[in-house]
């Protein structure tokens, strides 16, 4: 991932040398491969390319500039011949990235976001017409942050760059904070008041002192695929989902593949593997990384990946991730952290910087979201709500029965499940994993209710099929866990994930529920059009174990340290210390408790008290905040289109 900055004196006051120079020392560390610049009166735009992660030398050229139009492009196209083959505009085969995406807004204006395919946010400042535009990818993989006061907008791959000593010191987001102890904020939201990321999916224009956030694209629910047999769909999934790797496999550098031995990673690997062999261009060499614990006796993933690594007979770099896994709590008191997911770095994350070091990677392949939409979850509410509202009652009542026996769950269980979906949550209840943590203030949990349910909507029966709307539900939680993480300065590279690819989605979210999940077959589509090319040994494992130790023994190793202090948490009033004390302290020792909201709100806790000794924000204090603002924002985000004065 590049870093590209911008800021636009809207007044058209000149820009003055003093408000980059600040930005240049906050980019520095980002810059490995030095920092571009662009001027002009009151616009500037800063850019910082990662080398080695572009599939050319093309594609370094990520600043265009023409007469009316200045861009910076911070991305992968994957359809860049279909986009040239259709410009009405004259532009070479060797054009860089940049330049075509620059020629599809002259030629199609912002009608030109929706048929770019890839990872991608770029901005765009349109001189004819004195707009600036920024945009993102559909499914949020990449970060622009913004913020608009005074006249003046700036705008910034890292947050850090928009909290500069020059700009009002802005308030905590205290509906980003209830999100950071449940179920992740909403995609749009950061931790500070006035500073907003780029919703996914969508562009939002600045213009005459009114901003308007706009959604360019989404998924169609009419658009359904239906084949005679089974065979049909392997062979389609197969040819997209390779698609999809070969496309994230575009880079001059080798590309790293964390393999941990499960379907999702083995899948990516195996796949990538049989594209080596079959005349693809743009396909680098795939190295891979593996993690395990020999502190954990219930995780033994070592000889599934090992047996992926003997079947492409290559063996990869092994992590010994030790007993506290990828969880730490303290932040490096040198080092400060601007957003709450920009974890303390582990010794495992040291070693994966290492081995990227040393094959001169930029790139690391994910198999985040494998489980949410490939069918890892082996519930059927989604197929019988379908088969309820379709009034198909002989193939409900079949479907029910031969669940029930696969889950081992009266039907009628299943079928109330159902139903209770379509309620809203003030009839049907909050299910207990579902409900604000017991340490979460009664005061707090009422003001921000939405936040900390994750934002529920109920399966409404008018409208798209409800299989679509829970494929939608997967989307936004996918666009919250993207959100959640930042570009970090110590590991400079480009993660991506061949799951989120939109081709692939949108096949997926076309063919029927049944073909992902059947009545005891987890994944079945992906199980059945991986054989001969996935190790059978992956393909037949019944789930991969859960690491759940791991973030015990960190809790229970840093808290006295946790514990020892005031808790900054409960002072603003989002939890009741003696409470999360008593979570804490069962934690390590072995009981039952809600572990994931736990940790995160640790992370949360821990955070805010690096936050307050770094002295980046003066006053946490919620009055600065604008409560009506925030639902306005989402409404527009939702609706498309409503205007917002700056």
């Amino acid at each position: 991932m590049s870093v590209q900055f911008g800021i636009w004196n809207e007044k058209g006051s000149p820009l003055h040398p003093a408000q980059l120079a600040g930005v240049r020392l906050v980019l520095t560390p980002y810059a490995p491969d030095g920092i571009e610049c662009h001027s002009q009166e009151s616009v500037a735009f800063l850019f910082c390319p990662l080398q080695g992660a572009s599939e050319s030398s093309r594609d370094q050229r990520s600043i265009v500039s023409h007469a009316d139009v200045v861009l910076t492009w911070d991305g992968r196209l994957d359809n860049r011949p279909e986009l040239i083959s259709k410009l009405s505009e004259r532009i070479g085969i060797d054009a860089s990235d940049a330049d075509v995406v620059a020629a599809c807004y002259r030629s199609w204006g912002l009608e030109c976001f929706a048929a770019l395919l890839g990872d991608w946010a770029l901005a765009i400042w349109d001189s004819a017409t004195r707009s600036l535009i920024l945009a993102k990818d559909f499914i949020g993989a990449r970060q622009l942050y913004y913020r608009a006061e005074k006249n003046q907008v700036t705008w910034s791959t890292v947050i850090e760059a928009l909290l500069q000593p020059g700009n009002d010191p802005p308030e905590f987001n205290f509906e980003y904070l209830a999100g950071c102890v449940s179920f992740l904020p909403a995609a749009e939201l950061t931790p500070y008041a006035g500073v907003f990321s780029v919703p996914p999916s969508s562009f939002l224009r600045i213009q005459d002192g009114r901003l308007t956030i706009k959604k360019y694209w989404d998924f169609s629910p009419s658009k359904t695929i239906r084949y005679r047999s089974d065979s049909e769909y392997e062979t389609h999934f197969i040819d997209v989902f390779r698609e999809s790797v070969r496309r994230r496999l575009r880079a001059r550098a080798p590309v790293l593949a964390e393999l941990s031995g499960g379907m999702d990673s083995s899948s990516i690997v195996c796949v990538a593997d049989t594209l080596g062999g079959s005349g693809k261009e743009g396909c680098s060499n795939l190295e891979t990384i593996s993690y395990y614990s020999s502190t954990e006796p219930d995780w033994d993933e070592k000889p599934y990946f090992v047996r992926v690594e003997q079947m492409r007979g290559r063996s990869g770099s092994h992590v010994d991730v030790g007993p506290y896994g990828f969880f730490r709590f303290a932040y490096d008191s040198i080092r400060p952290a601007f957003m709450p997911g920009a974890r303390p770095a582990t010794q495992a994350d040291e070693e994966i910087a290492r081995c990227m070091r040393s094959i001169g990677s930029r790139v690391l392949l994910s198999g985040l979201g494998g489980d949410e939409v490939m069918g890892g979850v082996p519930t059927p509410v989604p197929e019988i709500s379908d088969l309820l509202l379709s009034g198909n009652f002989r193939e409900l009542a079949h479907k029910l029965r031969v669940w029930a026996l696969a889950l081992r769950k009266p039907w009628l269980h299943l079928f109330a499940e159902t139903v209770r979906d379509f309620l809203p949550k003030s009839l049907a209840g909050i299910p207990p994993t579902e409900a604000p943590s017991p340490w979460i203030r009664t005061e707090f949990a009422k003001r921000y209710r939405q936040a900390l349910l994750g934002y529920p909507r109920p399966i409404t029966p008018f409208g798209p099929p409800p299989s679509f709307q829970y494929n939608m539900q997967t989307v936004e939680a996918l666009r919250r866990t993207l959100a959640w993480s930042p570009l970090s300065s110590e590991m400079l590279c480009e993660r991506r994930y061949p799951y989120l690819d939109r081709t692939l989605l949108e096949f997926l979210f076309a063919i029927p529920r049944e073909q992902l999940v059947r009545p005891g077959q987890r994944r079945s589509l992906m199980r059945r059009a991986v054989r001969g090319i996935v190790p059978p040994e992956i393909i037949g494992r019944r789930r991969k174990a859960f690491v759940s130790k791991a973030p015990r023994n960190a809790l229970a190793h840093e808290a006295h340290n946790i514990s020892g202090r005031d808790f900054v948490t409960s002072q603003m009033g989002i939890v009741n210390r003696d409470r999360l004390l008593k979570e804490i302290k069962n934690a390590a020792l072995g009981k039952d408790v809600s572990l994931v909201p736990l940790v995160r709100t640790i992370t949360l806790e821990c955070w805010l008290r690096h936050f307050n000794q770094q002295r980046v924000v003066l006053s946490c204090a919620d009055k600065a905040q604008d409560e009506q603002a925030l639902p306005q924002l989402r409404q527009s985000i939702q609706k498309g289109g409503e205007l917002h004065e700056i």
